[in-house]
């Protein structure tokens, strides 16, 4: 049993946060926040986290709440919103290029005026699955713990703002969202099936072998299968909650006391770069409506900086075009992983000159 293996103290903990983020994803949902199931457990997660400490959500629920949601991303790709996509490449190339040209200014700017060293500064301003660019950012020798933080400090302002921005410009019927309706007869319950099963190999198959693979190998496999129309994808509403409330715990939880003591000294930097950069990739989107023939909402969540999962789950809860903003995001994390460590090396590279900090 659970009770048995953990200490008292820690179940109780469990008990709390659990409690707390299951009513603020209520209430949340309540006044139609939209992806209030995401908003509410990461926001009580980061106070709990911070405030109390002491639990981390297993990363294994974490990447099974993504590969949830690659699955409910394929449940999106039709062969005519394929079709689209396909025409509207050089479009989506520009806007990703626009991104990480944007991204690239912010980082060195946080360098020459925040006092971080270049390369962290570099990983910590890149717009790619935040998972990713940490693990990245090791191996490229940066301070692992502040660019988690940035990272996370900006998802979470870039979900603040998307949920903000999708309250007021949200529209009523979206073409492309999924139903998320579960029929419990024989066939619902095989293509329920089906659909877990799918989660399960994409992860175990595409995690180690892809950037943010626990969520790409279920879109990649449910796509496959959703096209072919062999199956329809069930994905009932509890399960996609859950989905939610795993990632959003996961996020709010990577910031304690000791992480906003590492990095207080630079914290206001770093917000202000997080919302710089919200802002600048806001007015790209702005600019690319015209070009992909699609609304702003929609655009802007393709180009917010935040990560394929959550932007999603706001497209979803508001009815955008899911179909764009996951290809968006899923080419500018591609683009990131190739060439992500040739910008942080031309940041620091850039940017340690004027300021002479270490890179």
């Amino acid at each position: 049993m659970l009770a048995d293996r953990l200490p008292a103290s820690s179940l109780l903990r469990w008990v709390l946060l659990l409690s707390a983020c299951a009513l603020a994803s209520l209430l949340l949902q309540l006044v139609h926040m939209p992806a209030g199931a995401l908003i509410g457990p990461m926001a009580v997660s980061v106070v709990f986290g911070v405030m109390i400490g002491g639990l981390k959500l297993p990363r294994v629920l974490f990447k099974s709440g993504q590969g949830v949601i690659g699955l409910l991303i394929a449940q999106a790709m039709t062969l005519s919103v394929l079709s689209t996509i396909a025409e509207s490449w050089p479009a989506m190339m520009l806007a990703t290029v626009v991104t990480l040209v944007l991204s690239t200014v912010v980082g060195i700017l946080l360098v020459r005026y925040g006092g971080l060293p270049g390369t962290t500064a570099a990983w910590g301003t890149t717009p790619g699955a935040a998972a990713a660019m940490v693990a990245m950012s090791e191996q490229a020798n940066a301070d692992p713990r502040i660019v988690a933080t940035m990272q996370y400090v900006r998802v979470i302002c870039v979900i603040m703002a998307g949920a903000l921005v999708s309250h007021f410009l949200g529209v009523s019927g979206g073409s492309h969202a999924p139903s998320h309706g579960m029929t419990w007869d024989l066939h619902g319950l095989v293509s329920l099936a089906v659909s877990i099963a799918l989660i399960i190999v994409g992860i175990l198959v595409c995690d180690r072998l892809l950037p943010a693979g626990a969520l790409l190998g279920p879109m990649l496999l449910g796509t496959v299968v959703q096209v072919s129309g062999v199956i329809d994808i069930q994905l009932p509403l509890p399960l996609l909650e859950a989905a939610y409330a795993c990632i959003g715990i996961y996020v709010g939880l990577r910031f304690d006391r000791q992480t906003i003591r590492n990095v207080m000294h630079a914290f206001k930097w770093m917000l202000l770069a997080s919302l710089m950069l919200i802002g600048f990739c806001a007015l790209s989107a702005l600019m690319l409506v015209p070009l992909m023939h699609s609304d702003f909402l929609t655009l802007y969540l393709a180009t917010s900086p935040g990560g394929l999962d959550s932007m999603t789950i706001i497209a979803l809860d508001t009815h955008a075009d899911v179909a764009i903003v996951a290809a968006l995001q899923a080419l500018r994390l591609f683009t990131v992983v190739l060439i992500g460590p040739s910008m942080a090396r031309f940041i620091a590279r850039f940017a340690r000159e004027p300021s002479g900090h270490p890179g």
